[in-house]
């Protein structure tokens, strides 16, 4: 990874988000199928990624057939990356490292944090002379700002519904074929 250096632009990146980050309560997530949406992923993904502990939901798990999981905003802002990763071809042991950094990262330092790869490697840059450096010497085919990735994020999970962990667990997949006819059974 790129060695971290205070510089103005950072300070400045950090004054431009400081006060847009809203500080989420830990127990509001989001449903499967609407964290899928929100990253721009199929549910079919979600599922596979969770299973294989890429990334699972941290505000509520799978408890068994029919229970709903909940994905924290932070969930699926890393959703949204590992996609991204994906997309521009960057390997699937490099994605997971991505994820742990963003794991171990606190809130603030997320959302200051480019990350650039070559395909092969992803860096971390904290600053704009981390990119240029980067850049010149021949690496960084892409970057991804982090913050503005967050925005965007806020905006797409703005008019969609969240709800608190201890909310009643209802399946995820309700309108589906096999739960209508589960819930026919049970009714008979």
């Amino acid at each position: 990874m790129v060695n971290e250096g205070a510089s103005e632009f950072e300070q400045a990146q950090g004054q431009l988000f400081s006060e847009d980050l809203r500080n989420l309560p830990e127990d509001l997530g989001y449903r499967g199928p609407i964290a899928a949406k929100a990253a721009g992923i199929t549910y079919r993904q979600l599922d596979y990624w969770d299973r294989t502990g890429l990334v699972q939901p941290t505000v509520r798990g799978a408890a068994g057939s029919g229970s709903s999981r909940l994905y924290s905003f932070r969930d699926v802002l890393t959703l949204k990356i590992v996609q991204r990763l994906l997309t521009t071809g960057v390997s699937l042991q490099n994605v997971r490292k991505a994820v742990e950094f963003l794991r171990a990262r606190g809130v603030d330092e997320v959302a200051q944090v480019t990350l650039m790869s070559d395909g092969a490697t992803i860096y971390e840059c904290h600053s704009a002379e981390e990119v240029v450096d980067l850049l010149a010497g021949g690496q960084g085919v892409f970057g991804i700002a982090v913050g503005s990735v967050w925005k965007e994020l806020e905006g797409d999970l703005a008019h969609l519904p969240s709800e608190h962990a201890d909310a009643e667990v209802i399946p995820e997949h309700d309108g589906d074929e096999l739960a209508k006819r589960r819930k026919n059974r049970d009714a008979s």
